[in-house]
């Protein structure tokens, strides 16, 4: 595809073959080569956006991330996969990502773009920071080659197309390890990689209905809603960091070899499910949807205040005591049959109708200064405007101002979690299409004439 550049947009992509998407529309970067950037730190110019300028290095803190030295190949597409990479190049990993040459990962056509027309994802910018993007046919011999070279010298390979594919590229476990004993593969899938249902295509959606999620999210009279993001996708990613940074743990600390993290979307989902299993097992029983409060656990709801919603957690049994103190129900804070949750859970609609009651009548701001005054968690529920202009999120820098080449500023959410002595940082954003595949092929050896060759015969 295009040399290296460092413009943001790309050509109208599409699938990659046979990929699974792990979603629906539900590098380390090294620091001392920022060549190939897809932006440029700019100065903060927002409310609560830090400037990108507010680096480890300018704050005195080392410039290489805790993951320094060690070498992630992606071979994925849109959520799951990428998250996951992302994550390893936030904090210092060298993450480079293979694309398909004509059309790039699908994500970068996804949602809002920059610009309008023709232009490329603005999600893309934070979903591919500090990796660097090569172009590679995986359907082509001469592509797979080249993919077994960079296995060879990677510690992760993270990929998140349909079970069987990379098998019959020549690009599974088996054939990698066989040159790098040491490897490490995150491999993420909607069913796993073994079972009955294995070869179905799968989705994040999918995931959190089959892993219990959307069964028991939303109102008992309405069908099962969507939370508002990729959950199942992202749960799945983060399952896949920590099984590949505990891979990489035994394999350097034991003596051990590499090895597969087999992360399935549905048991990631099902993973968070808290009791349900063993409530089902002993007590026969099904949890059910219950709207906004947490089942079992009491007080915890949203509540109607006179210009809109707060979310209180009142749920420990001194924070009760101290709630009900709070919203003047001195009998509900002395009574001994509420001193605990198992004596809360049979009377939660009296509580709630308690709360509910004093909450109506005031506005948010008085209501929460009433609750934080005594103690109490309680929350209005922010929109991304309020997280902009909140002084939690300026105080610990959770949005952090860049600008694209074009000179537009964008402002992206900082990483997480903050590292005290090795914290992560963005140190360029989402990289034009194939921007560093000419860098990556000549430290691999290849040279200017075999480079071309490979781009003429649609290789790379």
């Amino acid at each position: 595809m295009s040399k290296s550049s460092t413009s943001f947009t790309s050509s109208e992509p599409s699938r990659s073959p046979d990929s699974v998407a792990t979603s629906d529309p539900s590098d380390p970067s090294d620091p001392s080569d920022p060549s190939g950037m897809g932006g440029n730190p700019g100065t903060a110019g927002t409310p609560g956006a830090a400037s990108s300028q507010n680096s480890a290095a300018t704050a005195g803190l080392p410039a290489r991330g805790a993951l320094a030295g060690v070498k992630v190949l992606e071979l994925g597409t849109l959520i799951a996969g990428p998250f996951a990479a992302r994550m390893l190049g936030e904090f210092g990993a060298e993450v480079i990502k293979i694309e398909d040459p004509q059309h790039g990962d699908p994500l970068r056509k996804w949602r809002k773009l920059h610009p309008d027309a023709g232009g490329t994802s603005l999600w893309w910018a934070v979903q591919a920071r500090n990796k660097k993007s090569v172009t590679i046919n995986l359907k082509s011999p001469e592509g797979q080659e080249i993919v077994r070279k960079l296995a060879a010298q990677a510690d992760i390979v993270v990929e998140n197309f349909r079970p069987g594919l990379l098998e019959r590229f020549g690009l599974g476990y088996e054939q990698l390890s066989a040159l790098n004993p040491g490897l490490v593969m995150v491999r993420l899938s909607g069913y796993g990689q073994t079972g009955p249902y294995r070869d179905r295509p799968g989705f994040g959606a999918i995931a959190e209905s089959m892993g219990g999620l959307r069964h028991i999210t939303g109102y008992p009279d309405l069908p099962p809603p969507r939370i508002g993001i990729s959950i199942g996708d992202s749960i799945a990613a983060l399952h896949g960091v920590i099984g590949a940074m505990m891979a990489l743990h035994h394999r350097n600390a034991n003596g051990g070899r590499g090895q597969v993290v087999d992360v399935a979307l549905y048991e990631a989902v099902f993973n968070l499910m808290e009791s349900v299993v063993p409530e089902y097992s002993v007590a026969g029983m099904v949890r059910e949807r219950t709207g906004a409060s947490l089942p079992g656990i009491v007080p915890s709801n949203t509540y109607p205040c006179a210009d809109g919603m707060i979310v209180v957690g009142g749920n420990s049994d001194p924070i009760f005591k101290r709630l009900m103190h709070a919203i003047g129900r001195a009998d509900l804070a002395e009574d001994p049959g509420l001193a605990h949750n198992d004596g809360r859970v049979p009377r939660t609609q009296e509580i709630d109708d308690a709360i509910g009651n004093w909450t109506r009548e005031r506005p948010i701001e008085e209501a929460l200064d009433v609750l934080q005054g005594a103690d109490v968690p309680a929350s209005r529920i922010y929109t991304v405007a309020d997280m902009f202009k909140d002084p939690q999120f300026i105080a610990r820098q959770m949005i952090q101002r860049h600008t694209f080449p074009d000179g537009t500023p964008i402002d992206l959410p900082n990483v997480t979690p903050k590292l005290s002595e090795t914290p992560g940082q963005t140190q360029w954003l989402g990289p034009e299409l194939g921007a560093h595949t000419d860098e990556v092929l000549a430290r691999l050896g290849y040279d200017a004439e075999q480079i071309e060759a490979l781009r003429e015969n649609g290789v790379i």
